[in-house]
């Protein structure tokens, strides 16, 4: 076994050992003997990972995000030397900011290569910075006692620290590992390819045992028979005082919600949930609460004197108006809960403390009862009438809307259903309208909050969900967001196929530009701002073999969500065609109207008060 098939066996095999199910290869020459080594796993009946293939590196590493975020276990990516290892940044960003699992693995050249002009060679040494959790520039294989324990003993390091299995944060780590030639297995087997040949034995522990095991790893969990999604939680258990005005905000994050859930519950107080945070339940959830921290009056009257928070929050300016501390002398408690294993949000800078849980202490009643407390009451009266205005307006026009698809895809989602929400105004829409049956999971790349890649990472993520025994999978995406991840769509005739509907709203352009300050500027807007495109969906699903719909109407998404029978429908597309001005303009119709809701509200329950 000649060094470089002897490195990628080994680490590839290790990798398995620590928990690794999935990878995704892009192909390329100086990466052969990983991709093959990667190969021979996934092969047979007693396939020990399954491989994705992917041609273009940005999709490839997003579509590992969407595997590694959907499944909670790192993925692997590989790829060749030079550019291609760039192409990976943008997915390593997102996976850094959200504390998803990734193992990145770049071949490279060899250091005598290195700065030479050589071919297809660029320097790859902590090509991402302080993105990752941990870079190691492996060294070339040599045949030389103790490698096989070097490499095993890495792959470990690299697995645990993804996983956050090390005590820290899961994120990407970054093994750049330069190969020399030859590439690929020795031809015809012969001594080369006997473990004899090799200065030490390079099997691993007895049993399939990871070389070294870190508790709650996945292997470790594995063995134990159980699985928990992300790191795990710390920081101290913080005993806070219960008081009536308090709210619970859960921002985007793979932390549990149920502990924010039962808080709330506990306490009587408001629980304002994004789509992501997968919170948005139980009698104390906030119906339209973006409307209600949108009106002036009803924010200056709400103010709570505690806030916990979780997750990444911030997805609305009235959110992050809540969040930043008054500036009238007056301290509000802002307690962020640290389940991220090290790290917190705090976009407002407003936090008072941080803690890994919270205990109440004080109630000297059951304040969960929403009869017994008149500030829960007014947050939950506030957003049902904001809702039924909003859901009034919408019932108006037989033409399906943006927020008027929003709102139908909460009820046409069957339990045990995936949503991943595209960046710009899907999660938005989603966030606004959204009322999500029982058992919708719903995902989104909210880490960097960007437009890349959220075609494979939807298609990763629904891959994950399905392997699990997660049911069927939707993605709502902008035309944007599809075209500028197109490549996405192409898929080999081997390669693993979700059932997953990708909804696509196309309004020929950006479309959450229209209602911030460039629409102001109509000489530069369109260009610069709208940045219309003119690509017909119908042709692109069709260049890339893909099913294609169209929706005018709500009644036509539950046949479009289901496909053409009651077999999984496979990977298609449907396209819902709007109009941005008229978006802009029925949003701010649906504004208005639900601000009139929530100030006559207001004025009722202030006149029974």
């Amino acid at each position: 076994m000649n060094p470089s098939t002897a490195l990628a066996t080994v680490l590839t095999d290790e990798l398995i050992r620590c928990g690794l199910r999935e990878a995704v290869v892009s192909p390329g020459s100086r990466s052969a003997a990983l991709a093959m080594a990667l190969f021979d796993a996934a092969a047979g009946p007693d396939a020990r990972l399954r491989l994705h293939v992917r041609i273009d590196e940005r999709s490839a590493a997003f579509l590992a995000l969407g595997l590694a975020k959907a499944s909670g276990r790192p993925a692997a990516i590989v790829c060749t030397s030079g550019t291609a290892a760039a192409h990976y940044h943008a997915a390593v960003i997102e996976a850094d900011e959200s504390g998803v699992p990734l193992v990145v693995l770049t071949s490279d050249r060899p250091p005598e290569l290195r700065g030479t002009g050589a071919n297809q060679t660029i320097d790859q040494v902590k090509l991402y910075g302080g993105a990752v959790r941990w870079f190691a520039d492996v060294g070339v294989a040599e045949a030389a006692p103790g490698q096989a324990g070097y490499w095993r003993s890495l792959a470990c390091r690299a697995f645990a620290l993804a996983s956050g299995a090390a005590g820290g944060r899961p994120g990407p780590v970054h093994l750049n590992l330069p190969f020399r030639e030859p590439l690929v297995p020795d031809p015809g087997g012969g001594p080369g390819e006997a473990d004899g040949w090799w200065p030490d034995s390079l099997a691993g522990r007895p049993g399939g045992r990871p070389w070294t095991a870190f508790a709650g790893s996945p292997a470790e969990r594995a063995a134990a028979g159980g699985a928990s999604r992300g790191g795990a939680s710390s920081g101290g258990v913080l005993e806070l005082p219960w008081t009536e005005r308090g709210v619970v905000v859960c921002g985007d994050g793979s932390y549990d919600p149920a502990p924010l859930t039962s808080l709330a519950r506990a306490a009587g107080w408001p629980l304002l949930a994004e789509p992501s945070a997968n919170a948005r339940r139980g009698g104390t959830a906030v119906a339209a609460y973006d409307y209600l921290l949108d009106s002036p009056e009803f924010a200056a009257a709400h103010r709570p004197d505690v806030i916990v928070s979780a997750g990444r929050p911030g997805l609305s300016r009235g959110q992050l108006a809540l969040l930043r501390q008054p500036g009238d002398g007056r301290v509000v408690r802002h307690v962020v809960l640290n389940q991220g294993s090290g790290a917190w949000a705090d976009p407002a800078r407003s936090a008072t403390d941080v803690a890994g849980a919270i205990r109440l202490t004080g109630a000297s009643r059951a304040p969960g009862d929403a009869g017994e407390s008149g500030w829960l009451a007014a947050w939950l009266a506030a957003g049902t009438a904001a809702l039924r205005a909003v859901d009034a307006l919408l019932a108006q026009d037989e033409e399906l809307s943006e927020p008027g698809l929003a709102r139908a895809l909460g009820g046409l989602l069957p339990a045990g259903a995936l949503l991943w929400a595209g960046s710009s105004m899907p999660i938005r829409d989603l966030d606004r309208y959204l009322a999500p049956g029982p058992g919708l999971r719903v995902l989104a790349s909210r880490g960097a909050s960007g437009i890349d890649g959220l075609v494979s990472s939807a298609i990763g993520a629904a891959l994950a969900h399905q392997a699990a025994g997660g049911g069927p999978a939707v993605a709502l995406l902008g035309d944007l967001a599809l075209v500028h991840d197109a490549a996405g769509l192409v898929l080999g005739p081997g390669e693993p196929r979700p059932d997953l509907c990708l909804i696509v709203v196309n309004n020929d352009g950006g479309g959450i530009f229209s209602g911030l300050e460039p629409a102001a500027f109509p000489g530069p807007f369109e260009r610069l701002f709208g940045t219309p495109h003119g690509t017909d969906l119908r042709q692109l699903a069709g260049a890339v073999g893909l099913p294609y719909a169209r929706v005018r109407r709500a009644a036509d998404l539950p046949g479009a969500l289901a496909g053409a029978g009651p077999a999984p429908a496979g990977l298609r597309l449907v396209e819902a065609r709007t109009d941005r001005a008229a978006e802009t303009a029925l949003r701010d119709s649906l504004r208005r109207a639900a601000a009139a809701a929530v100030a006559q509200e207001m004025r009722a329950r202030g006149r029974a008060s």
